[in-house]
């Protein structure tokens, strides 16, 4: 997908802050597969404006996702995982610990998946955790913390099959559509730069589209283009 000129932040942001309130008893809730837990009692979330989600969950209360830490954070698995994220079409801003004490945090789960919904179709899918331990390895291998501006993340099938009609670059079969890709710039980094770190991690496919102006990631099969 090719990035424009025309998207310019807007008001709305989406701000995180997290308060741990963890006791004896949560702490051990959280060694135990499958233990729930209310996040809401520790995760607060404090949006300027948030419009109305249909996809929200009818319940606070969520289950830890216990995902195996990728073999890149083998060792040090209690390190806190923090992204700066903006979607360069919606104007919203995220910044989040996603990955804390061991465990992916649902919260921030929740809260990536629709910074990085398809926003045409306004359709909402999971994306893959390891591909936020993509793009948080390539800040650290920059070694900047500057925010990753997001250009696509989830496609649906249906704007993925429009796009495809106007770029021969679209994938029919896009792992867009899996939630296991982004397209993504930073500011202040030149996208050689972005696109060396990418492939220094040996994670997934990198493909370069400089004309289009940004660094496509995914957590497919290592390859690149």
């Amino acid at each position: 997908m090719k990035q424009g000129n025309e998207q310019k932040p807007s008001a709305e942001r989406i701000a995180r802050r997290h308060f741990l309130k963890l006791g004896m008893a949560a702490a051990g809730a959280l060694v135990v597969p499958g233990a729930a837990f209310a996040y809401d009692d520790w995760i607060r979330i404090t949006p300027e404006k948030l419009e109305p989600r249909t996809h929200a969950p009818s319940t606070h209360t969520q289950t830890a996702r216990l995902i195996p830490p990728t073999t890149r954070y083998y060792g040090r698995a209690q390190v806190a995982r923090e992204l700066s994220l903006y979607n360069v079409h919606t104007g919203e801003s995220l910044n989040t610990a996603y990955f804390e004490d061991g465990r992916y945090v649902p919260g921030a789960l929740h809260e990536v998946n629709y910074l990085f919904r398809d926003f045409r179709a306004n359709q909402v899918k999971e994306i893959d955790p390891q591909l936020l331990d993509v793009l948080y390895d390539i800040r650290r291998e920059l070694g900047t913390n500057r925010r990753i501006s997001l250009v696509s993340g989830y496609r649906s099938p249906a704007t993925n099959a429009w796009l495809a009609q106007f770029s021969e670059g679209v994938a029919r079969h896009s792992m867009h559509m899996e939630g296991k890709a982004s397209d993504i710039h930073i500011q202040g980094v030149q996208l050689a730069d972005l696109q060396r770190a990418a492939l220094s991690l040996g994670a997934g496919g990198v493909g370069y589209y400089p004309r289009s102006g940004f660094v496509h990631v995914d957590t497919g099969r290592v390859r690149r283009w």
